[in-house]
């Protein structure tokens, strides 16, 4: 079957979105569809069959949806069909609640709401539902009305309970104190001299000396069966608890007790001591969390440590991969658990290692979580899972305690982030380092191509701002030059107008002063007449009879008829010189001594 079409069908049954992640689920299952499906989706009336699916992809229907198949154990035929499908019955749900020192198992039908958990935790809690907050769902906070079959959850789910407003009570510290040594944790410092090498190792009371010796055979690869022991107390078997020892000892012998292990002597030094949590439980802030888990490592192990990111994981992870492509890291998760023998001497010689600090630091931001408390396990799944996707969650929850500490090393990539590696607590400084620089160098292969793949796509948006911004301009100019020729042609017609204005009220005093002209005389008349000849600029000469009693008003008149008024032109004679324009117009022509014949000119005034 083609893989494209598994990868779709895979998609079409899961929901599941995000390509590399599917991928990844079907490439651990070696690309058997009905394998990842049951995988991702367990069914609880079985295991989902080839039929079912082909079903399911016929029906474009997934196996959370309100419907799901009866299946007989063999596949149904086409004469006696076997399956059918039916209303989705209802599924009981497992939830394991933890309450500071109390675990509690609630079972209930998926069609109950979360008020309904609430309600029984109440009972079996003696804590008011209105005080209770209970956290650890995938999808984040939920209403107490919100019903489970609509959160999609598997069967089995882990969720925590706080109740910020009420103080630890007066019966549980009672309690508490009532366990006694029985409840603490123990300090086994233990000294190879022929290797020179010191190990201080972290045991709960309940571990057992056997639990020890697969401890130590993880430190020192010598295996269980090849180890002789002695020194211990006459009394102590490989059953034998750490409480029981550490009571012998405390109380019988000297703190310190030699061990013999394959010929070399080892000193045991048991020292009683209690933890404080290194992520309180009920801190709901990731960012105080992470102040207090940095304050208790550097309290445990000193100042010389990795600088750890404080904030959430989600803000570490955009810190690290979100940036510019030269400015990116990688991002170290580090996973610690008090009850691991491994994690004590991984702080201590590999976390606080000088090369190692100097190299987390400048490569690296490191985050850290401590997974001691379950409640704080199933947050960091939960985180996890939001952010990196299912697969480095169930990852994660394949490691046992004694493998802890962890160390995850994740890259962010264009469509999804990779754990590189995860680094276990069993390891040595160079190989701690190798590791590192490993990872260091795939890091550094993809962050080149991905500084190249941004440098390109910078000299592309630079050569696109410059060419939209010679564009603008251009525009820009074009505009401008349109506004300038709208300008210009607008003030054209504005003087076109004010000249046709002018020429219009010229010709209209024009006609007016022509008309207002009395009658050109006759010579017959016996009046005294005035001939008069005026030479134009033009050269033309505009000859006229005028009665001697005539005003130069009338003169005036006649010159500005023909297209010369008087405050543009000066009528002057010949000889002597004279401007007839600077005479009183109320003058005669004889007064004016324009009588009986006189030629005259125009000429414009300056």
């Amino acid at each position: 079957m083609d893989r494209e079409m598994i990868l779709a069908d895979f998609q079409a049954c899961t929901g599941i979105d995000n390509i590399a992640e599917a991928i990844t689920l079907l490439e651990l299952n070696n690309w058997d569809l009905v394998a990842a499906i049951n995988g991702v989706i367990p069914q609880e009336n079985g295991i989902l069959q080839r039929y079912d699916v082909d079903l399911l992809i016929l029906m474009n229907l997934k196996p959370s949806t309100q419907a799901f198949l009866l299946q007989d154990n063999a596949p149904p035929s086409s004469a006696s069909p076997s399956r059918h499908i039916v209303e989705r019955q209802s599924r009981m749900l497992s939830f394991r609640v933890e309450y500071r020192q109390r675990s509690t198992e609630v079972v209930l039908e998926d069609a109950s709401t979360v008020g309904d958990i609430k309600s029984i935790l109440e009972t079996e809690l003696q804590v008011p539902v209105s005080k209770m907050q209970l956290k650890g769902w995938k999808s984040g906070d939920v209403s107490d009305s919100t019903v489970l079959q609509s959160l999609h959850l598997p069967k089995n789910n882990s969720l925590y309970v706080l109740t910020p407003d009420i103080a630890p009570s007066a019966s549980t510290s009672q309690s508490s104190a009532q366990q006694g040594l029985s409840s603490q944790n123990y300090l086994l410092v233990i000294s190879h001299r022929e290797a020179q090498r010191d190990y201080s190792l972290h045991f709960p009371a309940s571990k057992t000396i056997q639990e020890v010796k697969r401890n130590i055979s993880d430190l020192t690869n010598i295996p269980v069966r090849h180890q002789q022991w002695d020194g211990w107390p006459a009394s102590a078997s490989d059953d034998s608890v750490c409480f029981l020892l550490s009571l012998l000892v405390f109380f019988f012998f000297y703190p310190v007790t030699i061990v013999h292990l394959n010929g070399v002597y080892w000193i045991i030094c048991i020292d009683i001591f209690l933890h404080l949590p290194s992520v309180p439980e009920n801190s709901e802030n990731e960012g105080d969390a992470l102040l207090h888990f940095t304050a208790e490592f550097s309290r445990r192990y000193g100042d010389c440590h990795p600088v750890f990111y404080i904030g959430s994981l989600e803000a570490a992870s955009q810190e690290a991969f979100y940036g510019k492509a030269r400015d990116r890291k990688l991002l170290a998760i580090y996973l610690h658990n008090d009850e691991s023998v491994l994690s004590n001497v991984f702080c201590s010689q590999m976390m606080c290692a000088d090369s190692i600090v100097s190299y987390l630091s400048q490569n690296f931001i490191t985050w850290a979580w401590d997974v001691t408390k379950e409640a704080n396990k199933a947050r960091l799944l939960t985180m996890c899972t939001r952010h990196f996707g299912s697969v480095v969650a169930q990852t994660i929850r394949t490691y046992k305690t004694d493998q802890f500490p962890l160390l995850l090393i994740v890259m962010g990539k264009r469509t999804s982030n990779e754990v590189l590696n995860v680094i276990q607590g069993n390891t040595t400084v160079d190989e701690l380092m190798m590791r590192l620089m490993g990872a260091m160098e795939i890091f550094t292969a993809q962050q080149q191509e991905d500084i190249k793949d941004e440098d390109e796509r910078e000299a592309r948006e630079m050569v696109k701002r410059e060419q939209d911004e010679a564009y603008r301009l251009s525009l820009e100019a074009d505009r401008k030059k349109r506004e300038a020729q709208e300008r210009e042609e607008a003030e054209q017609v504005r003087q076109e107008r004010i000249r046709k204005e002018q020429e219009e009220e010229r010709e209209a005093i024009r006609l007016s002063l022509e008309q207002a002209l009395p009658p050109e005389p006759k010579e017959e008349g016996g009046e005294p007449i005035s001939k008069l000849r005026i030479r134009t600029p033009s050269g033309k000469f505009l000859e006229r009879q005028f009665l001697g009693s005539c005003k130069l008003q009338v003169l005036f008149d006649f010159v500005a008829s023909k297209g010369y008024p008087s405050d543009e032109f000066k009528l002057l004679t010949t000889f002597p010189r004279r401007n007839i324009t600077q005479i009183d117009p109320a003058w005669s022509l004889v007064e004016a001594k324009l009588f009986p014949q006189e030629t005259l000119f125009l000429e414009a005034k300056e």
